[in-house]
């Protein structure tokens, strides 16, 4: 429709239901009720430019106004497509202005503005209110309101009131202002992104405004240097020649523990240079990757410091993932050596039949021979290839991250600065070999002479033993994922104990809420809490948010860069966005990896060159965030398809690959879903002919894939919903995937007993579904249960069953049986 043709019905009804106003950062450290007024003059000589361009141009000076308003609020909203207030006559209340920044050109920009008011001033007389009450939409309040008559009448609710006014014969911009919202400072950085986008108007209409900052010089230098986090001078040693200066130091002290196993620094080092001499007798090269498929146990912690030890660069690989996914990896890497251990090696043999080329190393047979066990002085680079890391990739393959010596090493003393990680002191080793953060658990203690406390996993499944194993092995430091923390305050708020010697939990991996801060304070007051963000990419964490209290904000911030990293806040044009406004992660200095193994397309994609430091590398994460007055950052999500479930990073698209692989689904999505008692989870759409079985899919997936990423539930549709240009409409399946019971078999046999109602109650809390939607002969895992969901059952069970009996006896009626039967007198 032409929009000069446009009625002022259809007209406001196009503004309204365009959406409600935009907001602004807040901005402040000490809010306090009132309004404050900041203004600065327009240069005479810029006034006297802008008249001219408005006469070439055949529009308002007002018009000129607007467009500069319309860039501000893009900028400070991170939005193209921005609606603020507009005072049309002196004296009166705002109309609502939509504008669009979309535009090349500060001048197509400005007939933009010019347009939009025109139109505006000639519907300014209909009766909006009265149209926004019959289309049944709420009242939206101003938050920004554009006056060019410098009189508009104040409204309740708007943050910034933005007027041209002459004052002692000077053209000024005049910024009313809610104190309890933004800062003096603020106020005067948002005048002065207003006479900015002047200047630039003025200068070269023709310019592409996209491209050009808005920032001040010392705003810029402060966002690229004052928000970087601190100087660090590091030893021109690597992680594992500080380690062996430790072996020289104290060779008899405890360095590593797991059960009633312990190795001396000794002990460990002899193992590791072993292992070391043997992989460069075998041929290994300078920064060759070796696959180390073992468990979590004292000889993979050998494997690890044996690869870095000879100069090869350590590449993690879970003996349990499926063989197709080891295949994988392995050809990715271009691996000619993998060091694994005897029972280690089932998936790993069936994944090597077509890589002939391959040769492995048995561990545990290269420690029991009587080898060279002298350190073996390789030289190492600083930017040498230290490790290997690969994530889940979009493309349906995985890709593997790699990183640095200068890079593993400046995070290990993050850790040991930030965690106060000292002499004596016991890290617990928990994640899996796969999460990037296993790697300073295993080795960061080393470095200062402390020891590491490798936890079985059989113990982490059991949230008694594994505070038993932490008060035993005299644990001081942690680090979990935030899910599995809610599960050990579960425990501990049924079972109140002492850690003595527990100062501080680390969280990652995950977004932190802040009830689970909260309980987390009023369970164990005196230990600090660290909230701490990063990727694979970026030599695992680059943010941490020490806490020994409750944070005052609505959200856990990620805290500040660590030592030696910076962080930028930056638009698509990598241009740093205005403080407190929302902008892509990027990240520059010693953290950031060389990329993507043998994978140079995604690898440019992601790692750019520092446009504001020669020579360094730039990695844009995907993840948005904005910086907090006291220099924090804050996380605002992501805006592509990947999500993080219980700290491990997952490519929707690889999933949903897998699961069209499937003979019979013709189409699938997989969507998060997160519940209160269940966490969040993946939750599989498809359509097909006929329905197929859960067990058929999830066996299908789990040859593929690693177990975090199978789905929990799969729900078989017709077809899948679609939005209007015809792609799946994710937001109503994460709709469906909210609902109570999104599955399609549910148990419909009622439970009978009094056993076995309790225990459907207990079920249906955890896995966030109806009580009358858990039947008898159900399957706890059938039904979407994980190992961390059966230990919040049987922490909910008050340890009456424990995971061993869920996983035994996994349908609803036999387990009650099982229950009854102890119970018997």
């Amino acid at each position: 429709m032409n929009t000069s043709a446009r009625t002022s019905a259809e007209y406001w009804r196009d503004v309204l239901l365009a959406g409600g106003s935009t907001s602004v950062p807040r901005w402040t450290r000490t809010p306090m009720p009132g309004t404050a007024v900041s203004e600065a003059a327009i240069p005479e000589p810029l006034v006297a430019e802008l008249d001219r361009l408005a006469t070439s141009t055949g529009v308002s000076s007002t018009s000129l106004m607007l467009a500069a308003h319309a860039k501000v609020l893009a900028a400070l909203s991170g939005e193209s497509a921005v609606t603020t207030g507009y005072v049309p006559v002196a004296h009166t209340s705002p109309q609502l202005c939509r504008l669009t920044t979309g535009t090349a050109s500060w001048r197509s920009l400005l007939l933009h503005a010019h347009a939009t008011e025109a139109e505006l001033l000639a519907h300014q007389e209909f009766p909006v209110e009265a149209l926004r009450e019959e289309l049944g939409l709420p009242t939206i309040v101003l938050e920004t309101v554009f006056d060019p008559t410098g009189d508009g009448v104040p409204v309740q609710g708007t943050v910034l009131h933005v007027a041209i006014a002459r004052h002692d014969g000077r053209s000024v911009i005049r910024l009313r202002y809610r104190t309890e919202v933004i800062d003096d400072a603020c106020a005067t950085r948002i005048v002065g992104y207003h006479l900015t986008a002047l200047r630039l108007i003025a200068a070269d209409p023709d310019a592409t405004h996209g491209r050009q900052s808005l920032l001040s010089h010392d705003e810029l230098r402060y966002q690229l240097d004052g928000l970087a986090g601190p100087c660090r001078d590091l030893p021109d040693l690597r992680c594992h020649e500080l380690f062996e200066q430790r072996v020289r130091a104290h060779p008899e002290v405890v360095a590593a523990v797991q059960n009633d196993r312990q190795w001396t620094y000794r002990e460990l080092n002899s193992r590791a240079n072993q292992i070391a001499h043997a992989l460069l007798n075998a041929g290994l090269g300078r920064q060759d990757v070796v696959a180390v498929v073992t468990e979590r146990s004292l000889e993979w912690m050998s494997g690890v410091l044996g690869v870095l030890k000879a100069g090869g660069a350590y590449l993690p690989i879970e003996p349990h993932f499926p063989a197709q996914r080891i295949a994988a990896m392995l050809t990715r890497a271009g691996c000619a050596l993998v060091l694994t251990e005897s029972g280690s090696t089932a998936t790993l043999d069936g994944a090597m039949e077509h890589l002939p080329e391959i040769r492995t190393l048995l561990i545990d047979r290269l420690c029991e021979q009587s080898g060279d066990d002298s350190d073996p002085g390789v030289a190492v680079a600083s930017d040498g290839l230290a490790y290997v890391f690969f994530t889940s990739g979009s493309t349906g393959e995985p890709k593997g991250a790699m990183c640095e010596h200068a890079g593993l090493l400046n995070h290990l003393f993050a850790k040991i600065d930030d965690l106060e990680v000292g002499e004596g002191d016991a890290v617990a080793q928990t994640a899996p070999q796969c999460f990037d953060i296993s790697l300073w658990q295993l080795l960061s203690a080393l470095l200062v002479g402390g020891r590491t406390l490798l936890v079985d996993q059989e113990a982490i499944l059991d949230v008694g033993r594994f505070l038993d194993t932490l008060a035993d092995g005299r644990a001081g430091v942690l680090q979990v994922v935030p899910s599995y923390l809610d599960v050990v305050l579960s425990f501990l708020e049924r079972h109140p104990r002492e850690l003595p010697d527990l100062r501080c939990v680390s969280v990652t991996g995950e977004a932190v809420k802040k009830d689970l801060v909260k309980r987390w304070f009023r369970a164990q007051p005196d230990v600090r809490l660290v909230n701490a963000y990063g990727l694979t990419e970026t030599s695992d964490d680059t943010n941490h948010a020490v806490m020994d209290r409750v944070p005052d904000g609505d959200q856990v911030p990620l805290g500040r860069p660590v030592n030696n990293v910076r962080v930028y806040l930056v638009d698509e044009h990598l241009s740093p966005v205005p403080l407190g406004a929302p902008g892509a992660i990027a990240f520059s200095g010693i953290c950031v990896g060389r990329g993507y193994i043998n994978d140079p397309e995604r690898t440019r994609a992601a790692f750019l060159p520092d446009p504001y430091r020669k020579g360094e590398r730039l990695h844009l994460s995907g993840d948005y965030g904005r910086w907090l007055p006291d220099g924090q950052l804050e996380f605002l999500g992501r805006r592509d398809n990947q999500v993080k479930v219980r700290g491990f990073r997952i490519e929707i698209g690889e999933i949903e690959d897998a699961l069209l692989r499937v003979p019979g689904v013709h189409d699938a999505a997989v969507v998060v879903a997160e519940g209160a008692a269940r966490g969040r989870h993946l939750l599989a759409f498809y359509s097909s002919g006929r329905p197929l079985k859960t067990t058929t899919l999830q066996e299908r997936l789990g040859g593929i894939l690693p177990a975090y990423m199978v789905p929990s539930a799969f729900s078989r549709r017709e077809a899948l919903p679609l939005t209007d240009n015809g792609k799946i409409d994710r937001a109503q399946l994460t709709s469906l995937a909210a609902e109570s019971n999104p599955l399609d078999e549910h148990g419909d046999d009622t439970p009978r007993t009094p056993t076995e109602r309790r225990l459907a109650a207990v079920w249906a809390e955890v896995l966030g579904v109806p009580r009358n939607r858990v039947g008898r002969r159900d399957d706890f895992f059938d039904r979407g249960g994980t190992s961390l969901s059966a230990v919040r059952v049987a922490i909910s069970l008050d340890r009456e069953v424990t995971l061993k009996d869920l996983v035994r006896h996994p349908v609803l009626t036999d387990l009650a049986e099982l229950v009854d039967r102890r119970s018997a007198p």
